[in-house]
């Protein structure tokens, strides 16, 4: 075994961390009789050779040793293996991954190709595994001969005989698994594999491996489902769920420090609770095919919350939060039952309940009750602790007070008495508007009495944006000196942070602000867009100038505070003129909060919408239609942005909803079309932010708003 490895020139070969001359101790290690040295090659062969997926010169070097290593009985482990070479193989290159050989990412698609073309080449090698003796070679072929193997009807025909000879059921699911990547991959062949799909999802089959059918049918002709999908797969949950805890088989392998070796004793723990441990994975399979058949997705989903499995639940939870993160629909049974979970003792459950419901804000309304009681019902909870790190509310608290829920005032206000708050309490407070008063006293208290160090941006970041949600009024007027204290009082690199958090915060106040009017004045001179007046020489703060962006805002609290458009509007326009983008966007921003008292910058803000960066033109038209009242010059530039930047969707459906749109050709058409979509206008399978779901529901507000409103 490894002939020729040692004439390899692996010191002048790469991996992720360097020279490859440690890769032929990895090879000879996947071959060790001993399993812990096993474990140790393959989580190295990840971590280096094949790290986060990439294909290196070193990778490609090691595809024969793998080969033969796959191909040797003697070997133990070789399912890893299997599951190596089939990544390693897999990636598709079409034609839109075709690169320039001037390209600097050439070498790496080239490297991919290779490594495809040197593992299909060998593929041949799968085609015995598919009976092999070991379940983990069993269980890794089927997907690596769906993945890499060039006749793929010989393919097809060796699973179709797999399945009726295997006993594993595991193991019949991967195959089925790989006749549905098959179908997808070669169209000619998917009405062969429907065929087989809908075969095995009739009453005649086990209740996993009509599951299993169902699961792979959505995934690739969900044109193929049955009518009654829905009662049909419930009906097969309750089946699995009076089956026997599986048992899966014993390892010899022992508890291990790699990753590898976690997630493997990971699943173990989690196979030990399950019925059918494998369940999860159909049902992600089967909400994916789905898609936007939201309403069935939410009674599958219902059925599994309302499971005596609670393993079953915890995999419910997970899929609903994906679902809510990525289409719309009528949610409201659905956040009920995440509710329910709430008060399982199982804590994997509970959290995982609470986790998902923070994300809702409004839409967890159903759940307030349930929330509500978990919260009164745990009080050693309500704060986290974390190694490293300030403290954090616990995700029931803040699921409540972003519901709007007043009933978490009381339980913030004791909190708020404890020796440290939560670094996250006061970003927590936004949907409860005034609610939140009775918490300034204790937040402006806490802002009072910070130390005025180089971790004030830290501690006074949460509390200014705390009290920001009081709005204009005596509370405000109150806490005017405390954030006044941290505004003077902000020195360091992170002066120009504390700084922004304030004006932000002054902002919000308004005229109840009037008394910092002096020193946002102060602020302006220090940046240089305000002539320096002499007795206003010992209100100008120390430190570096500020940037423009900050003086743009600046200019906004002090139109917020004292109204006045003839003292802030040059200020404005110069900003205006700024090279720097992100000062363009603030100063554009603060015009159109000053509707037709900004009318002078028009001129300016016509020339943005030319601007090479979007957001940019998308900031200044807001701007222009608000300050002109007038959508001619604008509307073309947020039409165009709503295709092409959906997350600017909200600007521009803010400006249907408020002003005139006579002249916005097409708005009717994009506003209807954005609801009637059933997909979320952020909602992204791979990237999710916190507050996708609440500004998309937003949106659905304004675009209802201007509906109703008319031109």
């Amino acid at each position: 075994m490894f002939a020729g490895i040692d004439e390899v020139e692996w010191a002048s070969l790469e991996h992720a961390y360097g020279p490859a001359d440690d890769v032929p101790a990895l090879l000879r290690g996947l071959a060790s009789a001993d399993p812990a040295e096993r474990e140790s090659a393959l989580d190295g062969m990840y971590g280096a050779v094949h790290h986060q997926g990439d294909v290196y010169d070193s990778t490609l070097a090691c595809i024969p040793f793998l080969m033969e290593l796959v191909a040797d009985p003697a070997v133990r482990d070789r399912g890893g293996i299997v599951e190596l070479l089939t990544s390693i193989g897999g990636i598709d290159l079409d034609g839109d991954d075709e690169l320039d050989p001037e390209d600097e990412e050439f070498e790496d698609a080239a490297n991919y190709a290779m490594a495809a073309s040197a593992v299909t080449a060998g593929a041949d090698v799968f085609l015995g595994l598919l009976a092999d003796p070991d379940r983990g070679v069993r269980l890794a072929a089927p997907l690596a001969l769906a993945t890499l193997h060039n006749d793929p009807v010989r393919v097809l025909r060796l699973l179709r005989a797999r399945l009726d000879a295997e006993q594993d059921t595991e193991v019949r699911l991967a195959c089925l698994e790989a006749a549905g990547r098959i179908a997808l991959r070669h169209q000619g062949l998917q009405p062969e594999v429907v065929d087989l799909l809908t075969g095995l999802s009739q009453a005649a089959y086990s209740a996993g491996l009509r599951l299993a059918a169902l699961a792979q049918l959505a995934r690739c002709a969900p044109g193929a489902l049955p009518p009654d999908v829905v009662p049909g797969v419930t009906g097969l949950l309750r089946e699995l769920r009076t089956q026997p805890v599986a048992s899966t088989p014993a390892s010899e392998r022992l508890p291990s420090p790699t990753l590898l070796g976690e997630l493997r004793q990971l699943r173990a723990a989690d196979a030990a609770v399950h019925r059918a441990p494998w369940t999860a994975a159909l049902l992600r399979t089967l909400h994916d095919g789905l898609g936007d058949r939201v309403d069935d997705r939410i009674a599958l989903l219902a059925d599994q919350l309302c499971s005596p499995d609670r393993a079953q639940r915890v995999d419910a939870v997970r899929m609903s939060s994906a679902l809510l993160r990525t289409w719309r629909g009528a949610y409201g049974e659905l956040v009920g039952l995440l509710g329910e979970q709430l008060a399982d003792p199982e804590p994997r459950l509970a959290m995982g309940a609470a986790y998902a419901l923070k994300e809702l804000f409004g839409l967890a309304v159903p759940a307030a009750d349930a929330l509500a009681q978990r919260v009164a019902a745990e009080p050693s909870t309500w704060v986290r602790r974390w190694e490293n790190g300030p403290p954090t509310l616990c995700p029931a608290i803040v699921a409540l007070a972003r519901a709007g829920d007043a009933r978490v005032v009381p339980v913030l206000a004791e909190i708020l008495q404890r020796a440290e708050a939560p670094g996250d309490l006061g970003h927590s407070l936004d949907e409860l508007g005034k609610a939140a008063a009775p918490l300034a006293p204790a937040l402006r208290e806490r802002l009072a009495a910070l130390e005025l160090d180089d971790r004030l941006a830290d501690r006074a970041g949460p509390l200014l944006h705390g009290l920001s949600v009081l709005g204009p009024g005596a509370a405000a007027a109150e806490s005017v000196p405390a954030v006044l204290r941290v505004l003077q009082g902000a020195t360091g690199e992170r002066r120009q942070g504390v700084v922004r958090t304030a004006v932000r915060t002054l902002t919000t106040f308004g005229p109840a602000a009037r008394e910092a009017a002096p020193y946002l004045w102060a602020l302006l001179r220090e940046a240089g867009y305000a002539q320096d007046t002499g007795s206003a020489d010992r209100l100008s703060p120390a430190g570096a100038s500020l940037p423009p962006a900050l003086a743009a805002r600046t200019a906004g609290a002090l139109w917020a505070i004292e109204g006045d458009q003839d003292a802030v509007l040059p200020v404005l326009c110069a900003v205006l003129n700024t090279p720097e983008q992100a000062a363009r966007q603030s100063a554009a921003s603060v015009l159109g909060t000053m509707g037709t008292a900004g009318a002078a910058a028009a001129p300016q803000l016509a020339r943005l919408l030319r601007s090479m960066e979007p957001w940019t033109r998308v900031r200044a038209a807001v701007a222009l239609w608000r300050v002109t009242q007038d959508p001619e010059q604008a509307w073309p530039v947020l039409r165009a942005a709503w295709e092409a930047l959906p997350r600017t969707r909200m600007s521009a459906a803010a400006c249907l909803a408020d002003l005139t749109t006579a002249g916005a050709e097409g708005a009717e058409r994009l506003v209807d079309r954005e609801l009637l979509s059933a997909r979320r206008h952020n909602g992204n399978d791979s990237v999710a932010d916190s507050r996708d779901i609440v500004e998309d529901e937003r949106l659905l507000a304004l675009c209802r708003q201007a509906v109703h409103r008319g031109p």
